[in-house]
């Protein structure tokens, strides 16, 4: 049985991310700092797009990973917040470049950097983003951080290269798909809620128990991503409906509406990631609603929610790892 814990009734999610963020408000309040301090170039154009896409209305859960999770683990001194602001910067970049790959024009209700200042631009502030990231891990002083933080990079590239390879093909499985985002969305939590458990001087166990949570966390999160982006209400995303299907990418709710639908479904839907595109997006839907894909893939989201729960479960109470299982259940309970 899953390690679950009773949320309050009255409470909506967004109450909850507020008060998970009220709890380190100082410690975000440094990040921010931080973010700004490091964003500064000689290159106008570099301040100019970075600060545009830095600010454009995140949720900064990764750093929030970060600060609680070091938190949790014991730590008591600031290298923290210069660790947060690490993972957001590798963030950054990988939505930069995302936007690009994706030819996006939009991102949380706002123009996305690559269509007011050109690919190019995006493309390159993104590898600025990326070294000065690695500018601040060796400031850090610790083989360890980089050790992690280099793997981890690593591998959000090659969960990038995995998904360009699955455009357009119907074929894509549960496992490799999984095995994506794990890669792509899911690493980069794993590594936010490592390095809290690193810089606080934890043994290897430890550490392993936050990176197991961070794991989990990002699965569920990417899932219920997928989800909305076939949800009539995900207007919230800044994003419209079946945005991921505009771009022939199969997500989890695609591909199981795949193997579980009937034969002239079936047809549609490989048609559908095939071309692209949102010519037939209402059949697309109701063959995903008909089923039962968004209910099997946000049950997914919440076993990886259980996952990342039980893998803290034994680790000290505090109110910072209460606000790390908060998190766990606002990844799958939000509307945006």
């Amino acid at each position: 049985m899953g390690f679950t814990m009773q949320q309050p009734q009255t409470k909506t999610v967004t109450d909850e991310l507020a008060d998970v963020r009220a709890l380190v408000q100082d410690d975000l309040l440094a990040v921010n700092r931080e973010i700004q301090h490091r964003l500064q170039s000689k290159v106008a154009l570099i301040n100019q797009l970075g600060a545009y896409i830095v600010n454009s209305g995140g949720k900064r859960l990764r750093p929030i990973v970060v600060l609680l999770g070091s938190r949790a683990s014991g730590y008591t001194g600031q290298d923290h917040t210069k660790l947060a602001t690490i993972i957001e910067f590798i963030h950054t970049a990988t939505l930069l470049h995302d936007d690009v790959v994706d030819a996006s024009d939009m991102r949380r209700g706002r123009s996305t950097a690559n269509a007011i200042w050109g690919n190019e631009a995006s493309v390159l502030v993104g590898d600025f983003l990326y070294s000065r990231a690695f500018e601040m891990m060796v400031e850090v002083n610790s083989m360890r951080v980089m050790e992690i933080l280099a793997k981890t990079t690593n591998m959000i590239a090659e969960g990038e290269v995995m998904q360009l390879l699955n455009c357009h093909n119907p074929d894509t499985s549960e496992a490799h798909y999984i095995q994506v985002i794990r890669s792509k969305t899911a690493k980069l939590f794993e590594a936010a809620a490592q390095l809290g458990a690193i810089v606080a001087g934890q043994d290897r166990e430890f550490q392993a128990k936050m990176a197991a949570y961070g794991m989990h966390l990002g699965t569920a999160f990417q899932l219920i991503d997928d989800v909305l982006d076939y949800s009539r209400g995900s207007s919230a995303l800044g994003k419209n409906i079946g945005d991921d299907l505009a771009e022939g990418k199969p997500t989890l709710p695609l591909i199981h509406a795949l193997h579980k639908s009937d034969e002239s479904q079936r047809q549609l839907l490989r048609a559908a990631i095939e071309c692209g595109g949102l010519d037939r997006i209402d059949d697309v839907v109701a063959a995903i609603e008909s089923t039962g894909s968004i209910a099997y893939t946000a049950r997914k989201a919440e076993d990886e929610a259980d996952l990342a729960r039980q893998a803290i479960a034994t680790i000290p109470d505090s109110p910072c790892k209460q606000a790390l299982l908060d998190l766990a259940h606002f990844s799958v309970h939000r509307d945006y």
